[in-house]
């Protein structure tokens, strides 16, 4: 594995997994990965890029979904290659995973299928580390069962990443002590800004309210996470996906500068 991939899946240091929500251009996600890379090293966190080649959970049918897989991972492999770091996007059926694979560095399971069973087992027996997000229907102990799949499915190194329980209509909440749980299972990660979503809020999208993000990361901190997953847009108000939940890069500079004086705080302490 490449380093920053081996510092999350090991947790040998806070990683940010970030990008926006989905691919719209090749020249939108080469800014993107640049930027969020300087942001990161200048904190010593690492940094894995994440994008969607397709959103197939989209509200609405007339929204927009992303590039395809074909053109969406020749836009991956252009940000692997020339900003020079690793990067991770989600699949949603078996038949995508070898393809998937052969390109990035990780694969990312989408929360509202981490019980679909063919899926993990695919992606486990792919050999890419694998990050599982927890259903927001499921207590975080349930998404033992997803982490046993994977691992009969012969997968080794996975992470599992804590975005939000559902509570009530158009709203989620975020437990803290199911990161402690979840973290006895394998690496956590905390989706900061999908937590922050209100979904099908909107006529026909997702809402959320992208300036509470920095405070549940914060407390996701302090708790105790090894990564930490943002969703970042040039222009969040314009973006094709997730734009009232995606962080400006002034919001992400916020997050960053928090959450990694909060984490190192924590590691000196032993943790």
């Amino acid at each position: 594995m490449e380093s920053p991939v081996a510092d999350l899946f090991d947790r040998k240091r806070l990683t940010l997994i970030a990008g926006p929500c989905v691919i719209e251009s090749s020249e939108m996600c080469l800014e993107v990965a640049r930027v969020i890379k300087k942001k990161a090293e200048a904190r010593g966190v690492s940094f894995i890029f994440k994008a969607s080649f397709d959103k197939a959970n989209r509200t609405s049918i007339r929204s927009f979904r992303g590039l395809g897989m074909d053109k969406g991972l020749e836009v991956l492999a252009k940000v692997r290659a020339e900003v020079g770091v690793p990067v991770l996007t989600d699949v949603h059926e078996p038949h995508q995973v070898q393809p998937v694979a052969e390109v990035v560095d990780v694969l990312q399971i989408p929360a509202f299928l981490c019980r679909q069973t063919d899926l993990l087992v695919a992606a486990a027996k792919s050999g890419k580390p694998t990050n599982i997000k927890k259903g927001q229907f499921l207590a975080p102990e349930d998404m033992q069962h997803a982490v046993g799949k994977f691992k009969e499915g012969g997968g080794t190194h996975m992470a599992l990443t804590e975005r939000g329980t559902t509570f009530g209509y158009h709203n989620l909440v975020v437990d803290m002590r199911g990161l402690i749980e979840l973290r006895k299972l394998a690496p956590v990660v905390f989706d900061a800004t999908h937590s922050v979503q209100r979904p099908s809020a909107g006529d026909g999208v997702t809402g959320g309210d992208r300036t509470l993000a920095p405070v549940l990361a914060r407390a996701a901190a302090a708790v105790g996470i090894d990564g930490l997953f943002c969703e970042v847009h040039p222009n969040p108000d314009e973006a094709k996906s997730d734009g009232p939940n995606s962080l400006t890069y002034e919001l992400l500079d916020q997050v960053l500068s928090e959450v990694s004086a909060v984490d190192s705080t924590l590691r000196r302490l032993g943790d």
